[in-house]
């Protein structure tokens, strides 16, 4: 087997000597190259090179954003059609960042030593997940994609992206975003087939639940979401203080279940198209993508194959 591992070191919870220890392990089993990223979209070039080499599997080992660009760097050829998963390599993931959302909710072990022993277990045992995936404006995402508020808060902590960013960071911008919009809050209008559409102040997009993770503590906003089904979209109409802080709360619950006048929720859907009145921020996977008026979302099912 012919695999590549992708290292941010830049990321969180990636040490030099964590890196050593995961490619000399995997270096046991499989014929390995040892890639360290040096900027933005390099893990998505050299998982596209890897693609186009036809190697079996790469490892990604760093955070959410690794994990993201490797994601489409390695289905940068399947131009985003359902069953392709078979053309692209094998994903593997060793987390090193501090939510590690995809990982974790794949099952998988939050110490990168204890992921690397799950890691060479599935290579060994030839174990693999098909994962449904998100594709939007172009760009694949694992995990989630949103325009409004959500978006606001992963430019402004994008501004100051470093080895301290936490899940308290991204807590502290959220209420510095909602307190003073960097945009205001302009009128978005959400499209799902069969559904009337709906006018809204922020639309958040998720391929699975939990979304996120307060430390040990899991958000929940559409529980009805996993791997295996569409996309789930919860969207306010309001942003008033109550409506906000009755669905902080009911997120932060065991079940997560969301009740509300304001609430517009779907799950398990298969397009959601967002307009937007003036232009707003767009992220996925807690990445700023840009800044857009209009973005479909689509879900891919069994986009990818991942070790587990």
């Amino acid at each position: 087997m012919r695999a590549v591992l992708v290292v941010n070191p830049q990321a969180t919870a990636t040490t030099p000597a964590g890196r050593d220890v995961l490619a000399h392990a995997l270096a046991s089993q499989v014929e390995l190259d040892v890639v360290e990223t040096d900027y933005r979209g390099h893990a998505m070039m050299v998982a596209r090179a890897a693609a186009s080499d036809e190697v079996d599997l790469v490892v990604a080992h760093g955070g959410d954003g690794t994990v993201n660009e490797v994601v489409n760097g390695l289905l940068s050829t399947t131009d985003g059609k359902p069953n392709c998963y078979a053309s692209a390599p094998m994903l593997g993931v060793v987390p090193g960042g501090s939510a590690n959302v995809f990982a974790r909710n794949l099952g998988l072990p939050r110490d990168p030593v204890e992921a690397t022993h799950h890691l060479l277990n599935a290579i060994g045992q030839g174990r693999g997940r098909q994962v449904g995936l998100g594709r939007a404006d172009g760009r694949w995402f694992t995990f989630n994609a949103g325009m409004g508020w959500d978006a606001d808060v992963v430019a402004a902590v994008d501004r100051r992206r470093g080895k301290r960013t936490s899940p308290w960071l991204y807590s502290r911008t959220a209420v510095a975003c909602y307190l003073r919009p960097p945009q205001g809050r302009p009128e978005l209008t959400v499209r799902v087939p069969g559904e009337e559409p709906a006018q809204v102040r922020t639309a958040f997009v998720s391929n699975t639940d939990p979304w996120s993770y307060l430390g040990p503590r899991p958000v929940h906003l559409n529980t009805g979401c996993s791997f295996d089904l569409g996309l789930g979209l919860f969207a306010l109409t309001g942003l008033g203080l109550p409506t906000v802080l009755r669905h902080v709360r009911q997120a932060l619950r065991r079940r997560g279940q969301h009740r509300g006048r304001r609430l517009v929720r779907h799950d398990d859907v298969a397009l959601i198209s967002v307009t937007a009145e003036s232009p707003v921020n767009f992220q996925v996977d807690g990445d700023l993508v840009g800044q857009r008026t209009h973005v479909e979302f689509v879900s891919v099912p069994r986009a990818l194959t991942v070790a587990v």
